[in-house]
């Protein structure tokens, strides 16, 4: 299957910092999805995540930066967003229209809020959206553990709903 692009939501240093679930190889995974789509010319896109004015997340400090062994390289967009969704109000998905995108691989932070929900949206844009296991993460919060969320978002939620969820060695194989 050939990708259009490959959107990599939140994950900024503040978050990675705080250690959510399963970060390591969420990192790998998604360094590894990086270096396939540079080397096939597949576009990187990121999209941050600004918490306002005193948040971890804060424009412009190093919470809010990308998580340097995933950081963009010169030239790749960037998108910012103050919502849940990475196409509310961020100009994503007219360039994703603009450069043609259909199929699309989407990875990143948190599981359960702006993942789920911009995945939701690309779905509901037409998308054909790619889920590759073990390249989302969240946190354990007062109802479950990050790997329960993430489980149960990858296997109940999302696959065969809303995207095809896949493993990487099945993803990097047919690039």
């Amino acid at each position: 299957m050939t990708y259009d692009a490959l959107i990599i939501i939140d994950m900024q240093t503040a978050l990675i910092e705080g250690h959510p679930y399963n970060e390591t190889k969420v990192v790998e995974n998604i360094k590894s999805l990086i270096t396939s789509c540079r080397q096939r010319e597949v576009p990187v896109i990121y999209v941050r995540h600004d918490g306002g004015v005193g948040d971890e997340l804060e424009k412009g400090t190093k919470g809010w930066e990308v998580f340097s062994k995933i950081a963009p390289l010169e030239g790749e967009k960037i998108f910012d967003k103050n919502y849940n969704s990475a196409f509310r109000h961020t100009g994503l998905h007219e360039y994703l229209q603009e450069i043609g995108a259909k199929q699309i691989i989407m990875c990143g932070m948190q599981t359960e809020y702006c993942f789920d929900v911009s995945c939701k949206v690309a779905f509901e844009y037409g998308y054909q959206v790619t889920i590759v296991k073990d390249t989302t993460t969240t946190f354990d919060n007062a109802f479950a553990t990050g790997e329960a969320l993430s489980k149960y978002y990858e296997e109940k939620i999302w696959h065969n709903r809303y995207a095809q969820v896949v493993s990487i060695e099945e993803v990097l194989l047919n690039m």
